[in-house]
């Protein structure tokens, strides 16, 4: 038995939806809020009998192997990889020829890591324990090290059988003068995976002793930066790839919550201190994509980056981000100038813990922060029309990024009540505030329209699907399909019967979802077809009468006879049928 099957055997798509999703009944199917873009009312449908899913808001559909491929940004070996883990089925890769060119790059960065990881030397494992990083943790995280050398790496992958364009593809080298070079040298090399666990990029750290090295053949005297990551690559994507998101995400969901940091040491102390839901942004803003992976596993975000300038800032966008995306976000306020990593090392992992534990509300974190900020500026009414404008052009933008109306309706009412006006003049100002369109999700497809009668094909049709799927029809199905196709003719069976899969799995939801708790539906489905044979009689009567006055006007007796006989034909079978 292969793989696949296996797995589609132990797993059902309610074991595998129910983990991103909260199902509920719905009739035979299970319903929910689509995981794949936003909505109030529940336009996701999922078949236990049938393996499947659909969404009628963005019209996606499949089974759990489309759907881990879709909810987790991954291929089909990624999910199939996944799924083989939940199900405990081996994962065997039959040999097929050559593999594909994608798996090539995953085994080179696979090779490239091995290869950091046994380059660690003395002086990198030093700083990462003056870091607080323990051996243990350096082993679990793979962490690795490129020795400065102009093309070492690079020539160990060319041992192992990669081509150059493989090696450049990757991002692990650049091309130079004299050929390629490696594009980490003399830096601590964090792997960073994809939810599968794949890796598909790296984040380099300068040793503080090397900060002045590591430049390109051709700009020796450039100062290089302190962390250097992968370029975007086939495989690396920064603003879909969040670091340690595999690791964490089973976390998150347990413990409904994910922490947010900014780089690779903070959230490796994070882990080793316990709160293994951390992830960190990889050589990136956070961006809407992280927001919604996020989004996925947990409802809640606390988001705990640098408390410095640059910090709070990015912390700022990362939280109006996870706001739009429907996440109810939290700020935890470190002492000035330190990062987790310096918190947890200097302080404890007790001091990190209180940090996330006593993390505030954004909105509140930011009317704390700006009433503190403007006490000085003046008495009375100057102080406080200071922190009136500090409210509008800070909070309110936030404000207009929460989703839930019940959640801002309650921050109106607390900013109004801070400033002493009305909640009425709050949610005027909220109304003048921009919408920042970078922090969009891009926009769903949307369903086609049909025409009015091809939609009652269409819908006649989606009964027809839905009963040929059940193991015990209510139908007649041979019975159906027969005067179904009598009702919209050969040629047009034709047609629906040739819809995509994908399509045709979305009728059947659709029929399910309407007719599956209709006592009546059989009543129904044959009233549906009495009304496409009489669209049907009714399209061919009007070209038989219009072929009739062209024969009387041509004079053409035979056929004025047959087209008449046609007509009295049709005019009683049309008769024939309910009304």
């Amino acid at each position: 038995m292969d793989t696949v099957r296996q797995i589609k055997d132990k797993l059902s798509i309610t074991d595998v939806v129910s983990q991103y999703v909260k199902l509920e009944r719905a009739g035979s199917t299970l319903r929910a809020r689509c995981p794949f873009h936003s909505e109030r009312t529940p336009s996701f449908f999922v078949s236990p009998e049938r393996g499947t899913y659909h969404c009628f808001g963005c019209n996606v559909g499949g089974d759990i192997f489309s759907f881990i491929e879709q909810i987790e940004g991954l291929d089909f070996k990624g999910a199939l990889k996944i799924l083989a883990e939940k199900a405990g089925v081996p994962l065997v890769y039959e040999k097929r020829g050559e593999r594909d060119s994608r798996e090539r790059l995953f085994e080179l960065l696979e090779t490239a890591t091995i290869f950091y990881a046994s380059h660690l030397n003395d002086s990198a494992r030093e700083y990462l324990h003056e870091r607080g990083v323990s051996d243990e943790t350096i082993k679990s995280f793979r962490v690795g090290f490129a020795v400065d050398a102009w093309g070492e790496a690079s020539d160990y992958l060319r041992s192992k059988g990669f081509s150059e364009k493989e090696i450049l593809d990757t991002g692990l080298a650049k091309r130079g003068e004299r050929g390629l070079y490696d594009r980490f040298r003399s830096r601590i090399i964090f792997p960073i995976a994809d939810s599968a666990g794949r890796i598909v990029g790296f984040s380099g750290r300068i040793l503080p002793a090397r900060e002045g090295a590591g430049a390109s053949p051709a700009k020796s005297d450039i100062e290089p930066p302190k962390y250097l990551n992968s370029p975007e690559t086939e495989l690396f994507h920064k603003s879909r790839i969040l670091y340690a998101y595999d690791r964490a995400k089973q976390a998150m969901r347990k413990n409904n919550c994910a922490v947010l940091v900014e780089g690779q040491l903070d959230l490796i102390s994070s882990h080793q201190a316990g709160w293994v839901n951390t992830v960190a942004v990889s050589g990136t803003a956070f961006t809407p994509e992280h927001a919604v992976l996020i989004s996925r596993m947990t409802e809640n975000l606390v988001i705990a980056l640098d408390a410095d300038e640059a910090g709070i800032k990015a912390a700022g966008r990362a939280a109006r981000a996870a706001l739009r995306a429907g996440l109810n976000v939290k700020v935890a306020r470190l002492p000035e100038g330190k990062d987790p990593a310096d918190l947890i090392l200097e302080s404890g992992k007790e001091a990190w813990t209180s940090a996330i534990r006593e993390s505030k509300d954004v909105i509140l974190f930011l009317l704390d922060v700006l009433h503190l900020h403007t006490q000085g500026a003046g008495k009375g009414a100057l102080e406080k029309d200071r922190f009136r404008k500090a409210v509008e052009a800070i909070v309110l933008p936030f404000l207009a990024d929460v989703q839930s109306p019940i959640a801002r309706d309650q921050y109106v009412r607390e900013i109004a009540g801070r400033l002493g006006v009305s909640e009425k003049a709050v949610q005027e100002s909220l109304l003048n505030v921009p919408r920042d369109a970078s922090l969009d999700i891009a926009p769903s497809n949307t369903k086609p329209v049909f025409a009015e009668r091809y939609g009652r094909a269409k819908q006649a049709f989606s009964i027809l699907l839905w009963q040929e799927s059940c193991e015990k029809p209510e139908l007649d199905v041979a019975s159906y399909i027969k005067e179904f196709e009598e009702a919209i003719g050969t040629d047009a069976y034709k047609i629906l019967r040739s819809l995509p899969e994908s399509e045709q799995e979305s009728l059947r939801f659709s029929a399910e979802g309407l007719y599956g708790k209709s006592a009546g539906f059989k009543r129904e489905a044959k009233t549906l077809l009495d009304i496409l044979l009489r669209d049907r009689l009714s399209d061919e009567l009007a070209n038989v009468t219009s072929a009739l006055k062209t024969a009387e006007a041509e004079g053409n007796e035979s056929l004025a006879e047959e087209t008449m006989r046609l007509c009295k034909l049709l005019t009683t079978k049309i008769a024939q049928l309910p009304r």
